[in-house]
């Protein structure tokens, strides 16, 4: 199997281990933070589908108990999406009204 290695603060290492690394602290941060897939993506400068794959896949056969905790968060994040769509709409407008 093919293993790249990656320079950082600590040396070298390999991709996986970055890899294994970034899914953990992904997940840490949705948990602490409660945190949208958007917000950690955005905080980690990665896509959304990476967040998402790092949890639901990645994560999965390197700490599953870890994985179960982050797409709990995620799963009601996702759930109150529609709700946090429309409070952001009604505040667009309210301030559209007021300015105008």
């Amino acid at each position: 199997m093919f293993t790249y290695n990656v320079k950082n603060i600590h040396g070298d290492i390999s991709l996986k281990d970055y890899i294994e690394e970034r899914a953990i602290n992904i997940a840490n941060y949705i948990i602490e933070y409660n945190a949208t897939v958007r917000q950690t993506a955005k905080k980690f400068g990665v896509s959304k589908s990476t967040v998402h794959k790092d949890v639901t896949e990645r994560l999965e056969q390197i700490n599953p108990v870890l994985a179960a905790q982050a797409r709990k968060v995620l799963n009601i994040n996702k759930s109150e999406r529609h709700i946090r769509g429309g409070l952001a709409t009604r505040e667009k407008y309210l301030h559209m009204h007021v300015a105008g």
